[in-house]
């Protein structure tokens, strides 16, 4: 089925065409969440929003990227306003303050897996910045749009991330796996 099909499918509610849209990108969408979200749970009602949202707005779909960026977006919006309605989550600190190394083969030596759960121990704050900026590539400028923060808090947010990443692995390398 192609995603022209799958689309006019779940805008008619075809129940068939709405399962195959589930089968398709749930997998992709949940590890989305999870991502962004704080535990299991909160990123299982995650996605049932997005889909909701996903189902009541694919008739503004117009095919100008693939139907899971698209999906995607919607997700991470969704995510990212499950974050903001929270409470206040961003320390700013100057500039001087986020200005640190990270070696870029820091990574080298470690699986997707560990990363993942790497970043998943990260604070909600470092999270969200690190995900937008190192993972979905969001410049610093329009995460701080989409956050309703200044540039500087996305940079020290980002920075503190690597920091504590950084700390982390060292740890790993001494032999212990964040829970």
């Amino acid at each position: 089925m192609t995603e022209k099909e799958l689309v006019d499918g779940c805008i008619r509610e075809d129940r068939i065409c709405q399962r195959e849209l589930w089968d398709r990108y749930s997998k992709k969408l949940m590890s989305l969440c999870i991502r962004y979200c704080n535990n299991q749970e909160e990123a299982e009602d995650a996605l049932m929003e997005a889909y909701i949202k996903i189902y009541d707005n694919l008739n503004k779909f117009k095919f100008l990227s693939s139907l899971e960026t698209w999906m995607r977006r919607v997700t991470v919006n969704l995510c990212i306003n499950k974050i903001r309605a929270r409470k206040h989550i961003w320390n700013s600190i100057s500039d001087d303050e986020y200005r640190i190394g990270f070696n870029d083969n820091t990574f080298e030596n470690l699986q997707v897996q560990q990363i993942l759960k790497l970043v998943e121990s990260l604070p909600v704050g470092y999270r969200t910045i690190f995900n937008l900026y190192a993972i979905e590539g969001y410049p610093h400028k329009e995460i701080a749009k989409i956050l309703a923060i200044d540039e500087g808090t996305s940079r020290s947010q980002f920075s503190k991330a690597r920091k504590a990443l950084q700390l982390s692995i060292e740890k790993l390398e001494g032999g212990v796996m964040p829970s």
